[in-house]
């Protein structure tokens, strides 16, 4: 019996002290590795949001000048291709183009440049920093990186 007790009692004593710290390092050890992949998916997942936002606004570009022969003017913008714009030139076969004028994943409004410094028109957003320019997330994306 006396064997029986000993056991029951070397069970019921639990962990050690280097067994917990052992267990601690294992879980720091994934965490380290773990936690940055994570973490990093919603900033890619919206410069994938914002590139999908260009690609579909430069494709209604591209109707709006093949219905109207030019692309909308500066002053017009990327607004003309949900309204009608009244501000010269007119279009003379204007027709609703988008729904709605997207923002940026970022909830800044897309840039419009014509002539465009990378192509006949450029569409843009600043990234997540709103500043042109920048590095990693911070960096502008536009129609030229699609």
């Amino acid at each position: 019996m006396s064997k029986l007790s000993s056991r029951t009692a070397r069970l019921a004593r639990g962990f050690t002290l280097i067994e917990v710290m052992v267990v601690i390092v294992i879980l720091g050890v994934l965490a380290a590795l773990v936690v940055p992949k994570v973490m990093s998916r919603p900033d890619e997942a919206r410069v994938v949001a914002a590139k999908q936002d260009i690609s579909a606004i430069m494709q209604a570009l591209k109707l709006y000048k093949l219905d109207n022969r030019r692309y909308p003017s500066a002053e017009q913008g990327l607004q003309a291709l949900v309204t009608k714009p009244a501000a010269a030139p007119v279009p003379d076969n204007w027709k609703s183009y988008l729904d709605k004028l997207p923002v940026d994943p970022w909830g800044k409004p897309y840039q419009y440049v014509t002539p465009g410094l990378k192509g006949e028109v450029d569409v843009m957003s600043f990234g997540a920093d709103g500043i042109s320019g920048g590095e990693g997330f911070d960096a502008d994306i536009g129609s030229w990186t699609l």
